[in-house]
Parts: structure tokens; C-alpha cells; sequence
């Protein structure tokens, strides 16, 4: 009898734990997962890209209200923005708020406004040249300037400005962005998915 009752004991423990063990192997799965997912994503998401909503009119024909953007936050670690890319950036008036503008002037470089076009001097080009962007602005935008018409950059300076120049509040008026607000590049548009699109670096002639 006590030979059976302790087979009954072992069989009723096993029932008992043997659910409870596969249970917390279970759990342990899903804390690994989630563990090796998080280590995974949370560089990407805070180091490497990060998503972005357009919000406003300033950067048409090119960028639409609500469109989705994966930004690139790991190009500049590497390497200087180049002219022509499009920026994210934290606005230098109020750096809670973030803008989205194409890059015009770089550092040290003089931005001179002019009957509708742009024209800039630096070391290569000291006399100045006609900024041609055509490559992705319709032939009829003019340039205007909105106060000042020159403006001197600094060494770790840029000028920007919306591709909507008549509806684009940007250096024309706040002056230039410092470096270190910017927070990477416009690389791909995401949503809508029709208009999905890996953004190229503009080629200049000069």
C-alpha cells in the first residue's frame, strides 16, 4: 500500500510542477527573445534612424504634409552634410521643435540672395557661382530674400531652406544652423507607399 501511495504522491507531484516548469521555460523563451529584440532595436532606433512626419507645406513639391520619413543618424557621424541634402534638425530659437529643410550653404561659406537666385562664394570660388537646382525644383521658383540678402557663415554653420520658397520659414530669417543641431538626413520616404523612396545626394555643376 505505502509503495503505491508513493507512486501516487510522485505521479500527482509531477502532474503538479511538470506544467509549471514547462510554463516558466516558456516565459524565460519570451524574456529572451524580448531581451535580444530590444538589444537589437533600440540602437537602430536611437543611434541609427529614427522616424519623421512632415508637417506643413515648406518643403513642396518634394515633401507633402503627413508624409513618413526614416532619417539617417549615422552619415554624419562619418562625414560632413553635403549641399543639397534634405535635414532634420532641432530649430535654433526652440530646440523642442524640429524642422526639415534641404542644406544650401556650408561652413565658412558667403550666401548671397539676388534677383530670385542664389549665389555663393567660398575658397574654390571666389568670385561666386549661380546655384543651379533644377535637379529637383521646378524652373519656375525664385529665391527671394526675406530681410538680409547676405549672409555669412561660420565654421560649423549651415544656411537652409524649404524647397516651397515662398512658404518656407528658414535661414532667410532665423539665420544659420549650428552643426550640432542637426540631427541626421532625410534617407527614405516610407509612407505613402506609393510614393516611397531612397533619397539620392543632388549633383551640382559648378
Amino acid at each position: 500500500m505505502r509503495f503505491w501511495f508513493n507512486i501516487g504522491l510522485h505521479n500527482f507531484v509531477y502532474l503538479i510542477f511538470q506544467p509549471m516548469k514547462s510554463f516558466l521555460s516558456f516565459v524565460w523563451e519570451i524574456v529572451k527573445v524580448t531581451v535580444i529584440t530590444l538589444a537589437i532595436v533600440v540602437p537602430i532606433r536611437y543611434f541609427l534612424v529614427q522616424p519623421f512626419f512632415v508637417k506643413g507645406a515648406s518643403m513642396e513639391p518634394n515633401f507633402d504634409d503627413g508624409q513618413y520619413l526614416v532619417i539617417d543618424e549615422i552619415s554624419y557621424r562619418l562625414r560632413a552634410p553635403g549641399r543639397g541634402e534634405v535635414v532634420i534638425f532641432h530649430y535654433p530659437l526652440d530646440k523642442s521643435q524640429y524642422y526639415i529643410k534641404r542644406i544650401i550653404g556650408l561652413p565658412n561659406e558667403t550666401i548671397e540672395l539676388s534677383d530670385g537666385r542664389i549665389k555663393i562664394y567660398n575658397k574654390e570660388h571666389e568670385l561666386g557661382f549661380v546655384l543651379d537646382e533644377s535637379s529637383y525644383l521646378p524652373g519656375d521658383v525664385t529665391t527671394n530674400a526675406i530681410g538680409d540678402a547676405k549672409f555669412v557663415l561660420g565654421d560649423k554653420e549651415y544656411f537652409v531652406m524649404g524647397d516651397n520658397r515662398s512658404a518656407s520659414y528658414d535661414s532667410r530669417r532665423w539665420g544659420a544652423v549650428p552643426s550640432g543641431e542637426i540631427v541626421g538626413r532625410a534617407w527614405l520616404r516610407a509612407w505613402p507607399l506609393q510614393s516611397a523612396k531612397v533619397f539620392a545626394v543632388p549633383e551640382y555643376t559648378y
